[in-house]
């Protein structure tokens, strides 16, 4: 079994930033992908960002340019760096371990972005 844990989540005003860690019990360069999601109220898990065992990302069309996903293997980390964070972007934000054919999943941490 995998466990994946995230923090950093909090509330932020709009246009800050945070940086939310995943950290994984075991290797995470065994994975297959690492993935961000979101749920916001009253919506559907959707994914964010995410980077495969080559190092290739990929983003939702909503985050480019603001949000940087990236890992540490050394620390069995990854990370999702958001920048110039939007009301729209508030949800709790989930990481997942994709390690064919088993997805994991952390616990969520809550986002919010207000005034």
């Amino acid at each position: 079994q995998v466990q994946l844990v995230e923090s950093g989540g909090g509330l932020v005003q709009p246009g800050g930033s945070l940086r939310l860690p995943c950290a994984a019990s075991r290797s995470i360069s065994s994975f297959n992908a690492m993935r961000w999601y979101r749920q916001a109220p009253g919506k559907e898990r959707a994914l964010v960002a995410g980077i495969i065992f080559s190092g290739v990302t990929n983003y939702a069309d909503s985050v480019k340019g603001r949000f940087t996903i990236s890992r540490d293997n050394a620390k069995n980390t990854v990370h999702l760096q958001m920048n110039s964070l939007k009301p729209e972007d508030t949800a709790v934000y989930y990481c997942n371990a994709f390690d064919v054919p088993r997805n994991y999943w952390g616990q969520g941490t809550q986002v919010t972005v207000s005034s």
